[in-house]
């Protein structure tokens, strides 16, 4: 796994224009923001980007919201999107990830939304999924969601611009995008995901997963399994840790920063998993199974991984085969982003024309997130 020196990378960032540099600064931090234009209210923003535990609950205080938290403007009849629009979107999607860097945050805000699913639940809404729910105030709230507000001020925009685009489609185009902009595999994505119309509508809260419960496995499957995902999907699924850091003032986990994350996009700190934390690849494997390096993350449900019978047999495959852990990757990802769904048209919407591409071979923005 290639990285860069301390020395490296700050000459490395310096690179980057000085009007980037300040969107990198002020882009997580604007203290007024309002759901509709982005000018003005009492949303109160949690100032560091590139939150990254993804599918795990942060233990610091719940985030405040709006009442009105964001509302959704209606999409063309007969369709929950516009396809054009969804195409467009992920095109404006793809340069905010070129100048904020912000692709773990976009990757955790599609998997909360989809992540509250309840396969024993059969009605829609009440079973939870990828809905649109995580605008609204009371599951922002949610402990696990702290941070969120961030990835809704920079994609609310987008929203804005794209009428046409449900909120559960956006969550879930930005969350793919992001894997695939950040050199991981293509997902098989489809679009047409109908939004929840109010906050009566979202789930309760403690769906989602710890970071430390006392039976790491065992709690791993209980939240998985109920959202219909089984062992393998469960493996493939915690390798998104590869992307971004964690920060022990949000969670109550990591250290405060380490050489890979002193420097880098974004406001430095926190710790990350990988050396090249925005990069995706099967590094997250890689150093889970070595502990060599002290500055690397390794919560108790990654350990999990490798302690576990059952996962270790994925978790080994994975470490060893990068093209094995893309493509289950790339499966797990889609099924995730469907849970829960009700799609209008019921074929759902497909944006990409012809077969699905190979993961890119470019990655720039990784160089900027390692260093010794």
């Amino acid at each position: 796994m290639a990285s860069l020196s301390g020395a490296a990378t700050t000459a490395a960032s310096r690179l980057l224009p000085s009007a980037t540099k300040a969107r990198l600064s002020l882009s997580y931090s604007s203290p007024t923001l309002s759901p509709r234009s982005l000018s003005s209210s009492s949303l109160k923003c949690i100032r560091s980007p590139l939150l990254s535990h993804l599918f795990l609950r942060q233990s610091r205080s719940p985030v405040r919201a709006t009442s009105d938290s964001f509302s959704t403007v209606a999409s063309p009849k007969g369709y929950a999107s516009a396809p054009d629009q969804l195409k467009s979107a992920r095109e404006d999607i793809k340069e905010l990830l070129k100048t904020t860097f912000c692709h773990p945050i976009l990757v955790r805000l599609g998997w909360h939304d989809a992540g509250t699913y309840n396969k024993d639940i059969e009605e829609w809404p009440q079973r939870g999924g990828a809905n649109g729910s995580l605008r609204f105030e009371v599951e922002l709230k949610h402990a696990a969601n702290a941070g969120l507000l961030n990835a809704l001020k920079l994609i609310q925009p987008i929203k804005d611009k794209y009428s046409g685009v449900t909120y559960a489609d956006l969550f879930q185009l930005a969350s793919a995008t992001a894997i695939e902009e950040a050199g991981g595999p293509k997902i098989p994505m489809k679009y047409g995901r109908v939004d929840v119309s109010g906050p009566d509508q979202c789930p309760e809260e403690g769906r989602l997963p710890d970071a430390g419960p006392p039976t790491p496995a065992a709690h791993l499957r209980d939240v998985f399994y109920r959202m219909g995902l089984n062992d393998k999907e469960i493996v493939a699924l915690s390798g998104a840790h590869t992307l971004g850091r964690s920060r022990p003032e949000r969670s109550g986990w990591g250290k405060p920063e380490t050489k890979y994350t002193k420097d880098g996009p974004g406001a430095p700190g926190g710790q990350s998993w990988t050396a090249q934390w925005l990069k995706f690849d099967n590094s997250y494997f890689k150093d889970i199974k070595e502990r060599r390096d002290e500055d690397l993350l390794v919560l108790p449900t990654d350990a999990a991984l490798f302690e576990d019978p059952s996962f270790k047999v994925y978790a080994e495959k994975y470490a060893e085969d990068q093209d094995v852990f893309f493509k289950d990757y790339a499966e797990a990802h889609a099924k995730l982003s469907n849970l829960g769904a009700k799609f209008d048209p019921p074929e759902c919407i497909p944006i990409d024309d012809g077969p699905a591409k190979g993961a890119p071979e470019k990655f720039v923005a990784a160089k900027y997130s390692s260093g010794k």
